[in-house]
Formats: C-alpha cells, sequence, structure tokens
C-alpha cells in the first residue's frame, strides 16, 4: 500500500513528461520530413533497475531501518522512500551530465555493436521470458501468439481492420476467462486490487523531507549509478535502432528528456528511473506514428496518478498480452 500511494505515482509522472516530449519529437520530426511515417520512441520505465532498485537498494535499506535501527515499519518505509528519491534524483543528474557525450558514442561505435545489444536483450528477456507464461497456459497464450505473427508478420488483416494486438488480446482473453469459468486447472479469476483514487501520500516528496536522508542515500548511490549509465547505453542505442528503422532523432535531446523525466520523476516521489523502450522496428510494423506514444502517456501517467495501475494488471490475463512482447523481440532480433 506504501509503494503504491507513494512510490508509483511519482515514476508515473515521469514517464507522463518523457512520453510528451517524445510525442512533440516526432510530430516535429515527421514536419521537416514532410510525411506522416514518423513513429515516435516510447518511455517507460527501465526493467534492469526495477529489480536492481528493488532488491540491492529499498529491500536491504528498509531491513536495515527495521533490524539494524529499531524503526518502526513505516519510520522505515519512510527512510527507504526517501533513500530511493535521492538515488532516482542523481540518476536524472548523472543521465544530463551524460547526455552531450552521447552523440559523439554513437557516431564512433558501429551500428551492429549498438544493435547487438539489444538483440540480446530481445531473445534473452523480452521473446523467452514471456514464452515460459505463453506455454503455461498454451490455449489461450498460443492463440494470442498465432494471432499477432500472423496479422503482423504474414500481414493477414483481421476482420474489420482490428489491430492484430488488440484482437490477440480480445480473443485469447475471452478464452481465458471461459476456461477459468470451467474451472480448469490452472486458470482462475482475479482478484480485484481496490483501486486508490487520487492517491495523496506521494505529494508529500514535494515537502522537502527527503532531502535530509542525504547522508542514509550516499553509501546506496554507487549501486544506483551505475544502473544510470546502463540506460544511458541503452538510449543511445535505442536511437540508432530508431534511426535505422528511417526515423532520426537527436541523440543529445532524446538523454536529455530521459535525464528530465527521471528527475522529475525522483523529485515527485518516483524510486524507478525511466528509460526510452527497444523496439521501435516493432512498434512502427504495427502501425504506430507520431501520436501514439501519446496513448502510453495518458494511460500509464493516469494509471499511476489517479490508481488504477493495479486494476489493469488484474484484469489482462498475461497469457493473451505477453505474445505482444514476443513479436517485439523478434523484430528487435531481425534489425
Amino acid at each position: 500500500d506504501f509503494a503504491i500511494s507513494a512510490m508509483i505515482p511519482g515514476t508515473a509522472f515521469g514517464v507522463l513528461i518523457g512520453d510528451l516530449a517524445f510525442v512533440y519529437f516526432a510530430f516535429r520530426l515527421a514536419k521537416e520530413k514532410g510525411s506522416s511515417d514518423v513513429t515516435a520512441m516510447p518511455l517507460g520505465l527501465d526493467t534492469p533497475s526495477v529489480f536492481g532498485i528493488s532488491l540491492f537498494i529499498l529491500g536491504p535499506s528498509f531491513r536495515q531501518g527495521v533490524d539494524s535501527m529499531g524503526l518502526s515499519e513505516l519510520d522505515a518505509a519512510y527512510r527507504t522512500w526517501y533513500i530511493g528519491i535521492w538515488c532516482i534524483v542523481m540518476s536524472g543528474v548523472l543521465k544530463l551530465i551524460l547526455a552531450p557525450a552521447s552523440d559523439w558514442v554513437r557516431r564512433v561505435v558501429p551500428r551492429a555493436g549498438l544493435l547487438g545489444s539489444l538483440a540480446a536483450i530481445a531473445l534473452a528477456m523480452i521473446s523467452f521470458l514471456p514464452l515460459v507464461e505463453i506455454f503455461g497456459r498454451p490455449l489461450p497464450g498460443l492463440v494470442a501468439l498465432a494471432i499477432v505473427l500472423t496479422t503482423l508478420i504474414a500481414r493477414v488483416p483481421l476482420p474489420g481492420r482490428v489491430p492484430g494486438t488488440l484482437g490477440a488480446l480480445l480473443v485469447a482473453g475471452l478464452i481465458y476467462y471461459i476456461m477459468c469459468g470451467m474451472g480448469l486447472d490452472g486458470y482462475h479469476f482475479p482478484t480485484l486490487s481496490t483501486i486508490e483514487w487520487f492517491p495523496t501520500l506521494w505529494m508529500e516528496s514535494w515537502k522537502g523531507g527527503w532531502l535530509t536522508a542525504w547522508s542514509d542515500a550516499l553509501p546506496y548511490l554507487p549501486i544506483a549509478l551505475p544502473f544510470a549509465i546502463a540506460t544511458v547505453v541503452g538510449g543511445i542505442d535505442c536511437t540508432e535502432s530508431a534511426a535505422a528503422a528511417g526515423d532520426s532523432y537527436h541523440t543529445p535531446a532524446v538523454i536529455g528528456v530521459e535525464g528530465i523525466a527521471t528527475l522529475i520523476a525522483g523529485l515527485s516521489g518516483g524510486v524507478i528511473q525511466t528509460t526510452p523502450y527497444i523496439g521501435h522496428p516493432a512498434y512502427k510494423a504495427m502501425g504506430g506514428r507520431a501520436g501514439y506514444t501519446l496513448g502510453t502517456a495518458l494511460v500509464i501517467g493516469s494509471a499511476g496518478l489517479v490508481g488504477y495501475f493495479a486494476f489493469l494488471n488484474d484484469i489482462i490475463p498475461k497469457p493473451a498480452v505477453l505474445p505482444i512482447l514476443v513479436f517485439i523481440g523478434l523484430e528487435i532480433t531481425a534489425q
């Protein structure tokens, strides 16, 4: 409850700001090219640091507060939150410092070197891990995968020009819930989370109480800052991937927006940094253009700020939505 009401909204606000900036970049590029065939770069949570910050900073600092310092769980939670804020704020500052050099890195490193790391992530994380969940519930999972591959790779349209990803979600989701209704083993109706409308705890971060926790946060910065450097490298890779797909963005501007979004997320109480998302050729193949990231900004931003993020996670069956990640992984690897 503390994490959802204090830590998530600030992070979602950073995603909202960053995606709105990328939407602006895309429309500006489309105007310069005189073509609507421009896909916006998306921005979201950095997956490796979600695990890294949670397991190596937030968890240990909370246990330290309870076990070693004798704090109550609530006081330990506040201390942990403040440490997380400092880590993300300093990550945003570091990204802004490194942004001017990003274009030089992109020029001197060959494209194969930049995109090869993306292919490794695509195969190991984006494609393989979802397949485990898909094969765990194969009927809805493989039906969704078949629809995604048929529509997006074989280019066979669905009736009524329904987007392939939406069709896969609807059909496989219906199958999943039918199997839940039949009481089959491994299929259960979700327990719905309570929607906490407009959580107010996160607004306390604006009062600046976290400023007093610098000495507590300092030992954790050597863990947090390498994740920030990694996202700068990833942002350079993503910019090169977009250029290979036909959309040339200014690398320092992309990294700068990433840094500002991370900084805003931290100043608003977020504890997870933001980063450009890989998969540009897949988003272009799915029909995403300059305005599609606006939908990401509004949905993710409002879900985190208003409080219905967990509710969405409950009602959307994983086997019905994860095949989309398999397709994105395949497109990245092909590039």
